[in-house]
């Protein structure tokens, strides 16, 4: 999150870079595929390890963060020209659209410090579609969002308005910055990686098909799935979509909610588990999962909440059973896999989720699979729920 280009916004969902490129300059590997696409980590990591990449990513507005990212070969000098024309234009203090929403609201008590915002964002919608500049300067603004409201958020980017933080920037200045450090990243990564980097595509797609990725066309695939923990990723960034008008509120999730990746009970809506069940998709673990299925069943009866982690849990696996189908599509023979992955525990009741991924990429057509531990998870928490250990490593398959 402090390297140049990556630290353009601070994506909590996400893993090392230096990490991904020491990998794909180990494997000595050409086509590095990313069926989590995130904001764009493996892609930045294989342009600098002189890899082609392809990454997909389902939340509109995270895709956009990494399409920008990608952006970092533009000249930074016409970045520079456009972030003083539109402070130009939020000098004549023109009136706003404030969104009629409580959690901005409660974001931006300030009244003046949010219609300098709202200009900026106006200015920046003004500016030519389909212009590099033009997405660099939206994600320039869309990185300063946060540090121009005065409540808290926490690790995983959930706003906490009854939280307050000691600095809040001023949107003008806060801009301003923002894209001079972008026109210094951009000319650091220019000077170190020269002006022909390896072609990398974000496309804007769904995990379990990989449209758009060519046939048999990967030679290795590094990513890290949404983990079964509950996480909200339709959530995480409510906040942004508001005030860039996306979205106006909660009730306007429930469309991503319905293509994200069923790792939260949020996620499931009208969805039956039974699919899931009676589907030959989920027989490799079938026997081991329906226990466990059955057990959180009934354990939510005895929960105030009533998660149904029984059902999140069965489309999960559902779900990654497909993207398994769809990567043995997209790669070539012999292809190198490593799934940044940890396992979970709902209401206390165990999940081996990397033995269970393993199990179903051998029914996809892969020929092995092996799990190596990293770190324990779960241990640091004062409220925690359980006392389940769990942990988080590389779940190692090969092609």
């Amino acid at each position: 999150m402090k390297l140049p280009v990556h630290r353009w916004y601070r994506y909590s969902a996400g893993y090392s870079s230096e990490w991904a490129v020491k990998l794909i300059r180990h494997w000595g590997v050409t086509r590095v595929l990313d069926p989590f696409g995130g904001s764009g980590t493996t892609c930045l990591a294989a342009q600098e390890s002189g890899a082609s990449s392809y990454a997909v990513e389902v939340h509109p507005t995270v895709a956009r963060i990494a399409r920008a990212k990608l952006l970092w070969e533009t000249d930074p000098d016409n970045l520079r020209d456009v972030v003083s024309r539109v402070l130009r234009i939020v000098d004549k203090k023109h009136a706003v659209d404030v969104p009629s929403s409580p959690l901005v609201a409660k974001c931006f008590p300030d009244s003046e410090s949010l219609a300098d915002l709202l200009r900026i964002r106006d200015a920046v919608n003004a500016l030519p579609d389909g212009e590099s500049t033009t997405e660099l300067a939206w994600l320039a603004f869309v990185s300063i969002i946060r540090a121009c409201s005065p409540v808290g958020t926490a690790q995983w980017q959930y706003v906490l308005p009854n939280k307050s933080k000691r600095r809040v920037a001023e949107p003008i200045a806060a801009f301003q910055a923002a894209g001079e450090l972008f026109a210094d990243d951009m000319e650091t990564h220019q000077f170190l990686l020269g002006a022909s980097p390896a072609d990398a595509h974000l496309l804007s797609g769904d995990a379990r098909t990989l449209d758009g990725v060519p046939e048999a066309w990967a030679d290795a695939v590094i990513t890290s799935p949404p983990y079964a923990n509950n996480y909200d990723y339709a959530d995480a960034l409510r906040l942004e979509q508001i005030v860039l008008g996306d979205i106006e509120g909660w009730s306007d999730l429930r469309p991503l909610r319905d293509v994200l990746l069923r790792s939260a009970t949020q996620n499931i809506g009208t969805w039956k588990a039974e699919e899931a069940l009676k589907s030959t998709l989920m027989a490799p673990i079938l026997d081991e999962f329906i226990p466990v299925y059955e057990e959180l069943s009934e354990v939510r009866k005895t929960r105030g909440g009533h998660k149904a982690y029984h059902a999140m849990l069965a489309g999960y696996f559902f779900d990654n059973s497909k993207v398994f189908q769809a990567l043995r599509q997209k790669t070539s023979p012999g292809v190198k896999v490593c799934y940044v992955v940890g396992d979970s525990a709902p209401y206390g009741v165990h999940a081996p989720v990397e033995r269970w991924l393993g199990e179903l990429a051998i029914a996809a057509g892969f020929s092995s699979w092996e799990f190596t531990k990293v770190r324990d998870r779960n241990t640091k928490w004062k409220n925690r729920k359980h006392t389940h250990p769990l942990h988080e490593g590389y779940l190692w398959i090969e092609g």
